[in-house]
């Protein structure tokens, strides 16, 4: 593994870093508060070519990896966009990685090139109300009926469903009881959003309140079998295909809102005076800063092994997890440290902390909770017994 980016790598951070950075706070700070998508970012960055980095270049995309997309996405969420600003594309990297993977050459013809051209949304249904992070124990059912599936059921944080024209969904072909291993009897499908079947519920939240999050119900959806991503059954195994990229390009816009964050932070020490002198000139405000730089840098090396050793087909379960770990708790340490730094100010929209705080909270929760990277640390990593 490099640690020096290539030239290719370079330039790229620095045509996106330009692109992002036309965007200011003030444009995301209207787009949250109006809970309003940002069309206009997400379209400058479809006009760009940049929403099918990963996506093959036969497919009209970038032909590029995992690592390439970390970088872009860092610097979305560096400029000041954070998670409203990534979790407009995010989906068409990590989401369609299981269609790229094991969907069928016909099912990549239709989709793949026009997400890498911006004018087909997908998001991602996984979660439910009563399944949370064990993906096991989901209800959502595809019944077959000759050659189709039915679907009934309910995914719920789904990000970006009101956009979307299709969803990348798991659901039971088998019961949890009728099959040996619990992750056996899930099948993945790319549907379609039928308005007429499939209902849709924003979600009131904290934060990255431009990009709405969903319930989703779904009254006897009707799709045909062309439209399962791979094997009846297999589908947990796919799915797993595009959860440990999850983590990684999560781990990178941890880190990019952490360097927005004390961006402002360390402008903010230098320019505000009291006493007589700058704050930034107390050991009081400029060590936790200090500090939050070396865990930023810290959680950085192990995102950045994460998505080498993912682009290169190692195993990276292990630093996959870890890096998501890691960059959330430094993302969301520099942003406390930098409403503290701010004082009362930093409680204020006007300077734009807030925001980054209430983004950077969210990346400890998901997509999923740092206890549950511990879980996997201990068993897999550790081998110790199961704790639930």
């Amino acid at each position: 593994m490099e640690f020096q980016l290539s030239d290719e790598q370079e330039h790229l951070r620095r045509a996106v870093r330009d692109l992002a950075g036309s965007f200011g706070d003030d444009y995301w700070a209207e787009k949250d508060a109006e809970h309003a998508f940002p069309w206009e970012f997400y379209n400058a960055f479809a006009e760009g070519g940049w929403l099918g980095i990963a996506i093959p270049e036969e497919y009209g995309g970038g032909g590029l990896g995992v690592f390439e997309a970390s970088l872009l996405l860092e610097e979305v969420a560096a400029s000041g966009a954070g998670m409203n600003g990534c979790s407009t594309m995010h989906l068409t990297i990590f989401g369609l990685n299981t269609i790229v993977k094991h969907g069928s050459p016909e099912l990549r013809k239709e989709i793949l090139p026009r997400a890498a051209a911006g004018d087909l949304h997908v998001c991602f249904g996984v979660t439910e109300p009563d399944a949370g992070t064990d993906t096991t124990r989901i209800s959502t059912y595809a019944r077959r009926d000759g050659d189709d599936y039915v679907i009934d059921g309910r995914k719920v944080w789904i990000t970006k469903a009101g956009q979307s024209q299709k969803m990348v969904l798991i659901a039971r072909t088998s019961r949890r009881d009728e099959v040996a291993k619990p992750t056996d009897g899930m099948s993945l499908f790319l549907i379609d959003i039928d308005p007429d079947h499939v209902h849709l519920q924003p979600i009131k939240k904290l934060g990255r309140n431009a990009v709405q999050s969903y319930e989703v119900v779904f009254d006897g959806l009707r799709v045909p079998e062309s439209a399962r991503i791979g094997e009846e059954g297999k589908g947990f195994r796919y799915l797993l295909d595009g959860l440990n990229p999850e983590r990684i390009l999560l781990a990178h816009e941890a880190l990019g809102i952490g360097r927005a964050a004390l961006r402002r932070a360390v402008e903010y020490g230098k320019q505000r005076v009291v006493f007589g002198r700058p704050i930034g000139q107390n050991q009081g405000i400029a060590f936790p800063l200090a500090e939050a730089a070396t865990r930023l840098d810290a959680a950085e090396l192990m995102a950045r092994q994460a998505a080498w050793r993912y682009d290169q087909g190692l195993p990276c379960g292990r630093e996959a997890n870890m890096a998501k770990f890691l960059c959330a708790d430094a993302g969301f340490q520099a942003a406390d440290r930098a409403i503290q730094t701010h004082g009362g100010m930093g409680y204020a929209q006007e300077y734009h902390v807030e925001r980054y705080f209430r983004e950077a909270r969210l990346l400890r929760l998901a997509p999923v909770s740092q206890e549950m990277v511990l879980n996997y640390v201990s068993m897999h990593v550790l081998g110790l017994p199961k704790s639930y």
